[in-house]
């Protein structure tokens, strides 16, 4: 492994560290939309936004469905902090197909008792957990 393309990186969430390790690229989405970062990006900080996360490893790639969060970039280190991360194999994909039927009803209501954004936000996950559970 060429210690001069790859950083470290950390993932975690509020109940565990989802992943640490060494990436060469990390792949995902923001408040500003998708982006790439390599080594050596300059520092900031970042709204994450739903959907799936790549990890560019030197044996190949990893993903998972991130939702919500931020994300630290440092020259030598990223710092994921997500409100939820699962890998594929933890996704179950009828739950998630379930999901996406209650959020699709409760948006399609119009009933003004119902929090629109948050059904929203309900849907993107589900779809997001589906697209991910289909790549196994």
């Amino acid at each position: 492994m060429a210690d001069d393309k790859y950083f470290d990186l950390e993932i975690i969430t509020p109940d565990r560290i989802f992943w640490t390790g060494k990436a060469s690229m990390l792949e995902l989405n923001t408040s500003e939309g998708q982006v790439g970062i390599y080594k050596r990006h300059i520092p900031m900080t970042m709204i994450l936004a739903p959907g799936i996360v790549t990890i560019h490893l030197e044996d190949g790639n990893k993903e998972a469905a991130v939702h919500a969060g931020f994300l630290e970039i440092l020259p030598e280190k990223i710092t994921v902090m997500a409100e939820i991360a699962e890998w594929p194999e933890e996704i179950d994909e009828n739950r998630a197909k379930e999901a996406e039927l209650r959020a699709a009803r409760r948006i399609q209501t119009h009933d003004p008792k119902i929090d629109l954004s948050r059904a929203e936000v309900a849907l993107r996950k589900s779809l997001i957990r589906q697209e991910l559970a289909k790549r196994r």
